[in-house]
């Protein structure tokens, strides 16, 4: 397994919730946040990380969310993996 993307907790959540993920290799990462209609809201992280295992935290607060569903995604080099998260005021 090259990488590895968790679904979030809690979930649904408010205001925060953690973002974990899993790298079996060195490798380039971007972690995004995008509404249902596919509109970037925010970037939590785009760097080079070493393997390991990792967690990061959204704060749904800093970017004035509406309730509703959010994907995060993570890239990782030229592979994809997207999960659905759900913001409740």
């Amino acid at each position: 397994v090259g990488f590895k993307l968790y679904q979030n907790y809690p979930n649904p959540f408010n205001p925060t919730t953690e973002i974990e993920y899993f790298l079996s290799s060195m490798s380039n990462i971007s972690i995004n946040i995008y509404d249902v209609l596919g509109r970037e809201i925010a970037v939590l992280l785009k760097e080079r990380q070493p393997p390991g295992y990792y967690e990061i935290t959204f704060d749904a607060n800093k970017y004035k969310l509406c309730s509703g569903v959010y994907i995060y995604v993570l890239r990782v080099d030229n592979k994809i993996f997207s999960k659905k998260m759900s913001f409740i005021k």
